[in-house]
């Protein structure tokens, strides 16, 4: 790895703390930690790690993630602000992969397009966004992507159209196929700027009087489905019902604000969070039959990622 540090890659740092790069504020260190500036570096990454197969993981803002606090044996690649150019043209939006969500909510209000509104709240980047669809208000970014461009596993550039993106809830076909988004285009429709800000401020105060702001914390960690959110409602509700709200292990809590956010008192591990999953799964199972599934997802430090469900359910 010490060879590819040589490298004109971007900023590459050795044993770079991971819980200084996702909003849970947990985990061990990288080996090697990387922020490129370009499509081509990233290019170079990727041939490098395929070649001599090291473990690599690529990461927005980290908040969607739980790191081991073993840290990850391998390659942390981070697609930032280094990479996030945002540009409209009429009703076409093109961004890096890099661009900060609420950034590119706000500019396209300034601009009078409509249709990013429920993202103005996610504090994550724009390829992160995509390649999980993810929204709120059971809405997905998906449904304003008209292309993606990425760097497939090979370092191999790539642009595919919605369609070919499969979005679907809190899903796309990018998942899992080693892949790195390092831009995408938009089209939103043209709307009334005073009522996109005034939905903007709508959603913002929201989140402030509903969610916990002031602990690190990953957003929501279980997934809604159709079928629970008709019959026995979102898994807030859900959640609270069982009276798990202020659920405490070790120095992660089950948020007494909102029971569908763990949040970290301080110093609180991944087995602590991972624990806590565990409990609020079988409680639930036991109580209303219904698998909670989780929306974050897990980073083992061999560099493998899954819904941190599968790993609770292992210890």
């Amino acid at each position: 790895m010490a060879e590819l540090a040589a490298k004109k890659i971007g900023r590459a740092t050795f044993n770079e703390l991971l819980s200084y790069h996702n909003s849970w504020q947990i985990g061990g260190s990288a080996d090697l930690f990387i922020e490129p500036e370009s499509s081509k570096q990233i290019s170079e990454i990727l041939r490098f790690v395929l070649k001599n197969d090291i473990p690599l993981v690529v990461i927005g803002q980290g908040t969607n993630l739980l790191f081991d606090d073993a840290g990850v044996r391998g390659i942390v690649l981070k697609i930032g602000d280094r990479m996030a150019d945002i540009q409209i043209s009429g009703n076409v939006i093109v961004t890096g992969g890099g661009a900060w969500v609420p950034q590119l909510a706000r500019q396209s209000m300034r601009a009078g397009l409509t249709g990013l509104e429920h993202c103005i709240g996610i504090p994550g980047t724009v390829g992160g966004l995509v390649m999980m669809n993810g929204g709120s208000q059971r809405k997905g970014i998906g449904e304003n992507v008209t292309n993606v461009t990425l760097l497939n596993k090979e370092g191999r550039l790539r642009t595919l159209k919605q369609d070919e993106c499969d979005f679907t809830y809190r899903h796309s076909a990018l998942q899992g196929t080693g892949c790195v988004v390092v831009g995408v285009e938009l089209n939103c429709p043209k709307g009334d700027i005073q009522t996109i800000r005034q939905e903007m401020i709508k959603d913002l105060q929201s989140r402030r009087h509903k969610f916990p702001r002031k602990q690190p914390n990953c957003g929501s960690v279980f997934l809604s489905s159709e079928e629970m959110h008709k019959t026995v409602g979102p898994p807030g509700k859900i959640i609270e019902a069982a009276g798990l709200k202020g659920l405490r292990v070790g120095n992660a809590e089950i948020s007494s604000q909102h029971a569908n956010f763990i949040v970290n008192l301080g110093g609180a591990s991944s087995l602590d969070v991972l624990t806590l999953i565990k409990q609020v799964r079988q409680r639930v199972r036991t109580r209303i039959g219904f698998e909670l599934d989780c929306e974050v997802r897990y980073v083992r430090s061999d560099g493998k990622l899954m819904p941190a469900h599968i790993q609770a359910d292992s210890i």
